[in-house]
């Protein structure tokens, strides 16, 4: 224990004097760990101490939560209902402690205790709620919702098991479960009163009703439970709490107590753990039918239980009377995942409150908003039909008669084209017919967006340019961003600091403001400053890899950083490729000028995903055998990070100077990694992809490292493509390539590799990795040469910062509450 003197504790709930909140948060984390988990401070490990210190921030939530709730119900503004597999939202007690202002308070608190908040915050696991970069946009977006007081609440699945563990054994990536919730969660608050019948399997039939009027009925199906778990999501200092309600599955019986007694104990518990798989895992393996199966019941199970929880709220307040529901009503479904919406929320207008076809279309129709995040026709999800319909029987009935509908308006607009009715057909007919969702989704939206504005041209003359003809005004672009008061403020003190000591403190919620910075970048002392920040960063990102792969790197290398999910289209293949050529050039002693560089790696490839599994291996391996090379010990180091996660990216960000954004162009939606290392200093080289173009455009083209061909260039290219002879044509690429193909990285494994380089010699190979390594190259080149300069470096750094105000979540967001769903702020707390 501190001998430090302990400050005075207030006895007024009224008394909100410096000492008076210090006093009251060291007493609740002492009343905490007495009476809520029956410690005392002396024999309490680390777990109770951060237990202790979640429930006392947690107290301080729970006023602002209930009175958020009450101006929600009292405040006639549109209310938007975000519907997302993925909530990516990282660690919890860090966020909050910024959002409400107690950092100060709560380590005084902990001083007092011998305690340090550090510390406290490791003992919390990353919420394993999603994926990448569309679970972490949805929790970007739910920090701002607060932020701006908007009626927002997200739902999503409480998933028991998170994506996976990852693990790098013998350079291969290894799999392990993600049991997040092993020590529960302390920030969720279980509403059993609020628990759903979700319906599966069974028929439907027809009944007159006694005004002698059709309707239909789902029967016979097997039902689960769906129980919701609300967690806080905190504004910045500004009394406002919304919630992201998460739904656990349940059996609708916990066992069947006659067989049980019986003997058969398995069989007892079968429909509980049949129930329960549905929010077991993160994206079960869907290369069976089984696992398709699994999904679609997750995406069913989401959208039913949130559409009916809208539902018994409206009913409560407004009785049956939907007439104005549509304009006080929107659902946001954040990509394909929750298309089933569109059809459900017919089912339940028409099935349960008995409205005829037309008025539920109408109100469907006007309150669906549509998020498109991809550009792969491949990642567009389709359904069986016969899976949909041994499954969900009812509501396949429903999207025939919207296809039905929706066809014969095409029809009637463009008489003839039967292509093009054939073509935006939300079933895919065929020997095997399949559902297109994003179809579904379009046709059941009022609202149709792109997340950046490349991603949405190309949506518009591409992948749904027939529907484009058909709605000409319905696509719309909102260009992504990522929550400053994270990415910034939270995960890179330092510069927050700094920033604050230079611009005020104004940019936390007003992004924009950071351009206030731009005069600072011909400032030599800031500079200086600055420069120290950053060299500080490097420092800690160099103890946090140390501590997790056992790899010293040296902080005066240049960190050149790519982490982000492993897949073909983002071209970490082109990144190692580069590796190779400095170790090439380091074998040849080619090294005069070459800045010292560490590369750091890092991403979780999909189980089920071979080549991206294959390119981790080839990472680790060619890694291995530079790191173990005295010869490149003065020149290059290369990490490949396990598990990267948002807590990990938290210590990656402000460390790192130069981002890796080297996507094939066409191929990226937005990408929201690079709003995060330009928005803390770092330098990008990358194509023009996704959302780079903007970034490229907000930071000049002089603080960007451009390389590769454009989308229209990379269609062109696509006609002849020849890599094997611009091989040939190219002294540096062939010596990659013999070091390669002569077996330097996998000597006891021979041929491991031939798949990769086989995909990069092929004149198919849609990524066109061999096409744009030259350029690659040469940008690599001019980044070495820009980084010799430190003054010159620096003073880009900070003009990257000072430009990224474009890139707040808060903009896209107020975008959002403008021009799709039309809400408003809602009033300030009272007291």
């Amino acid at each position: 224990m501190s001998n430090t003197m302990e400050p005075h504790v207030s006895n007024d709930p009224n008394d909100l004097s410096e000492n008076a909140l210090l006093g009251n948060m060291l007493q609740g984390i002492r009343r905490h760990m007495q009476y809520s988990l029956g410690c005392d401070s002396q024999s309490a490990n680390n777990e109770y101490n951060f237990r202790a210190t979640a429930f006392s921030v947690r107290d301080r939530i729970m006023h602002n939560w209930l009175q958020t709730r009450q101006r929600m119900q009292s405040t006639p503004a549109r209310h938007v209902h975000y519907l997302s597999l993925e909530f990516l939202m990282g660690r919890s007690l860090n966020n909050a402690v910024m959002n409400l202002g107690l950092e100060g308070d709560l380590r005084s608190a902990l001083v007092n205790l011998g305690l340090d908040l550090e510390d406290i915050v490791e003992q919390e696991h990353d919420a394993g709620l999603g994926n990448g970069g569309l679970g972490r946009l949805a929790a970007c977006f739910l920090d701002s919702c607060a932020n701006l007081r908007l009626p927002v609440a997200g739902y999503g699945i409480r998933y028991e098991y998170g994506m996976f563990k990852q693990s790098i054994e013998k350079g291969r990536q290894i799999e392990a479960p993600d049991h997040w919730l092993r020590d529960g969660n302390l920030w969720e608050v279980e509403r059993h009163e609020d628990t759903k019948h979700i319906q599966f399997y069974g028929r439907t039939e027809r009944y007159v009703d006694e005004h002698g009027r059709p309707h239909s009925r789902w029967v016979e199906t097997q039902d689960i439970l769906a129980v919701p778990f609300d967690m806080p999501i905190p504004g910045h200092d500004n009394g406002t709490v919304n919630t992201l309600r998460l739904w656990k599955a349940t059996a609708t019986d916990e066992f069947d107590l006659g067989e049980f007694n019986a003997g058969d104990y398995t069989e007892s518990v079968a429909d509980k753990n049949t129930a329960e798989q549905i929010s077991m895992v993160l994206y079960p393996n869907d290369a069976s039918e089984n696992g398709k199966e699994l999904r679609l019941k997750q995406q069913y199970f989401l959208v039913s239980s949130s559409i009916q929880d809208v539902l018994k709220d409206w009913v409560g307040r407004n009785g049956a009377d939907f007439t104005n529901f549509a304009a006080e009503n929107c659902f946001q479904l954040n990509d394909t995942h929750p298309a089933c919406a569109v059809p459900e929320l017919m089912r339940l207008l028409m099935d349960q409150y008995l409205l005829g076809w037309d008025e539920a279309w109408k109100i469907t129709s006007q309150c669906m908003a549509y998020t498109n995040h991809t550009l792969l026709p491949e990642a567009l999800e389709r359904w069986s039909v016969s899976m949909f319909d041994r499954l969900l029987p009812r509501l396949l009935e429903i999207v025939y008669e919207i296809n039905e509908r929706f066809l014969g308006e095409v029809a009637e607009r463009f008489p003839g084209d039967s292509e093009l009715i054939k073509r935006v057909s939300i079933v895919e007919e065929g020997h095997d017919p399949h559902l297109r969702m994003a179809y579904l989704a379009i046709v059941g939206s009022y609202s149709v967006n792109g997340v950046a504005q490349l991603h949405t041209d190309l949506l518009k003359q591409g992948l749904f340019s027939d529907f484009h003809k058909i709605w000409p005004s319905k696509i719309n672009n909102k260009t992504n961003g990522v929550t400053q008061r994270r990415w910034l403020s939270h995960c890179n003190p330092g510069i927050r600091n700094l920033l604050n000591e230079t611009i005020g403190t104004g940019w936390t919620d007003d992004l924009e403001q950071l351009s206030d910075l731009a005069p600072y970048a011909d400032d030599e002392n800031f500079l200086h400053r600055w420069k120290g920040v950053k060299q500080t960063n490097k420092e800690r990102l160099a103890t946090y890899v140390k501590a997790n792969t056992g790899i010293s790197i040296d902080s005066s290398f240049m960190i050149d950083v790519q982490v982000k999910r492993i897949h073909e289209y983002k071209r970490q293949l082109m990144n190692i490729l580069h590796v190779i050529h400095l170790y090439d050039r380091i074998l040849r002693g080619d090294t005069e000028g070459m800045v010292p560089r560490c590369v750091l790696l890092g991403g979780k490839a999909a189980p089920g995903y071979h080549i991206a599994k294959l390119i981790i291996r080839f990472a680790n391996s060619v890694f291995q055998v530079i790191n173990d090379d005295p010869r490149s010990k003065d020149h290059l180091r290369c990490v490949f990070f396990p598990d990267y996660r948002v807590s990990a990216m938290e210590m990656i960000c402000p460390g790192t100077e130069l981002s890796e954004q080297i996507s094939t162009a066409g191929k990226e939606a937005s990408g929201t990694g690079n709003m995060k290392f330009m928005m803390n200093g770092a330098l990008t080289i990358g194509t023009l992809d996704g959302a780079n173009i903007e970034i490229r455009e907000k930071a000049g083209a002089e603080n960007f490292f451009l390389f590769g061909l454009n989308a229209p260039e990379v269609a062109e290219t696509r006609r002849q493509y020849d890599p094997n002879a611009i091989i040939a044509a190219d002294s540096d690429l062939q010596r990659i390539m013999e070091l390669i193909e002569g077996g330097r990285f996998n000597q006891n494994h021979p041929g491991v590799f031939g798949e990769l380089v086989a995909g990069m010699r092929n004149p198919n190979d849609q990524w066109l990795t061999i096409a744009d390594l030259r350029s690659f190259i040469d940008a690599q080149q001019r980044v070495n040469e820009a980084y010799k300069d430190s003054v010159q470096w620096n003073r880009m750094s900070v003009l990257n910062t000072a430009n990224s105000g474009w890139f707040s979540s808060d903009r896209t967001i107020q975008q959002y509450a403008d021009e799709i769903w039309q809400t408003q702020a809602l009033p300030r707390n009272q007291g």
